[in-house]
């Protein structure tokens, strides 16, 4: 908590220029900060916010699958902010690429939501968003749960963990909170500008699964090209071309 607390002033005085009525809220438990700026949004009581949590009881990744946290050994935080791009599609990947560029060179991107480190979880990212009512636009919530030493229970997810003291070692909550935030912020503004576009050259650059054989969770399997100018999945099943998109599947290496 004390990294944390000192981190959250800093933060607030390097973002506030760009996101006027910004605020840093740190405390030492919740059951999801996405859960809780979610209710805030649906309230129409979220102010431009930074909430970052020790703990979470209930951490949630996509697709439902629970996120593991624990003070000390992770950071676990959302920004909630009023957003209006021109078009959502990419925009899980534009925080993957602002996040890891803040944090590491070493650090791969793994379509659609997730940091890697030699083919370790490292970091997710979990973006929801909500209506400010009719006419109003949307909130965007973007969760970010970052491991700095891999999770106790390991063994029961599907992917190995990794964690960032392996790049840093002396890196705390904080510190990786301050590494993060106002990159993160300065991000979703461009997003909002520009889309996807801007960020398409460095999560290729970063794509984990390019070139490398994967399975969708719908059954299909082949090779990894990349991504397309909306952030889509190209696979090429030997048979055909397929654009896949997010909200649709899952996808792990072969």
């Amino acid at each position: 908590m004390n990294s944390l607390a000192r981190a959250a002033e800093a933060i607030w005085q390097a973002v506030t220029p760009l996101l006027p009525g910004f605020t840093v809220e740190v405390v030492p438990e919740l059951d999801s900060t996405n859960s809780e700026l979610m209710r805030r949004a649906r309230a129409g009581r979220l102010e431009p916010v930074l909430l970052v949590a020790a703990r979470q009881s209930a951490g949630r990744g996509r697709l439902g699958r629970a996120w593991q946290s624990e003070p000390g050994a992770s950071l676990t935080c959302s920004l909630g902010l009023p957003l209006a791009p021109a078009d959502w599609s990419g925009l899980s990947l534009a925080v993957g690429v602002t996040l890891a560029e803040s944090l590491h060179p070493d650090i791969r991107l793994k379509w659609p939501n997730d940091l890697w480190l030699q083919d370790r979880k490292l970091a997710g990212i979990l973006i929801e968003t909500a209506s400010n009512g009719p006419g109003t636009g949307r909130s965007a919530v973007v969760g970010v749960g970052i491991n700095l030493e891999p999770p106790a229970a390991a063994d029961a997810l599907s992917t190995p963990p990794a964690g960032l003291r392996a790049l840093v070692p002396a890196i705390d909550a904080g510190g990786a909170l301050e590494r993060i935030a106002a990159p993160l912020v300065g991000g979703l503004l461009a997003f909002e500008r520009a889309g996807f576009a801007p960020f398409r050259p460095g999560f290729e650059a970063r794509d984990a699964l390019r070139g490398r054989r994967v399975v969708l969770s719908d059954g299909r399997e082949g090779q990894a090209l990349g991504t397309n100018e909306f952030g889509a999945l190209i696979v090429h099943t030997g048979l055909a071309v397929h654009t896949v998109v997010s909200s649709e599947v899952s996808v792990r290496p072969a």
